[in-house]
């Protein structure tokens, strides 16, 4: 059940949240809510993550991950079967797939590896160094001395 929120408020208190407030205010897309292929989001260390996706039954060369702009896709897509195969059951969903994650800022997609039909991408949080907090001098109000000046018994003896 979704409640509508009216983020107004904050909208106009705030510079550069615009991207947060449209994610909070559009509907979750259908294949969100599809829980296939199932995965796990890890967080191994201050700034690192790693997805997992449980994609058996896929080849590497079937497999696709782009990262772009803010958004991790991977995609799946069988090869064609020859059909000499006679199920009497099918139990393994190796159906065609996309999944998408939304990044957020300063989020950097590493390797990915796949190994016993997992999938894992790592993920990084790198933050570039004129967003990183920084400690600024405070002066007593006196200029410091990259002033240029005059020496002084030049300047009384021209006036």
């Amino acid at each position: 059940m979704r409640t509508n929120f009216d983020f107004t408020p904050y909208r106009r208190s705030t510079v550069g949240f615009d991207r947060l407030f449209d994610l909070l205010e559009t509907e979750p897309r259908g294949d969100v809510a599809e829980g296939y292929p199932p995965f796990d989001i890890v967080k191994d260390g201050e700034d690192s993550y790693r997805v997992t996706l449980a994609i058996a039954g896929f080849r590497p060369e079937e497999i696709e991950v782009i990262a772009q702009q803010n958004q991790l896709s991977v995609t799946g897509k069988r090869a064609a079967s020859d059909g000499k195969d006679a199920y009497l059951h099918k139990g393994i969903a190796m159906r065609d797939f996309e999944r998408r994650f939304q990044l957020a800022d300063f989020i950097e997609v590493g390797d990915a590896s796949f190994e016993h039909g997992l999938l894992s991408i790592e993920l990084r949080r790198v933050v570039p160094e004129a967003m990183k907090p920084r400690k600024i001098a405070v002066g007593n109000g006196h200029p410091v001395a990259d002033r240029i000046e005059a020496p002084k018994d030049k300047a009384r003896a021209t006036a």
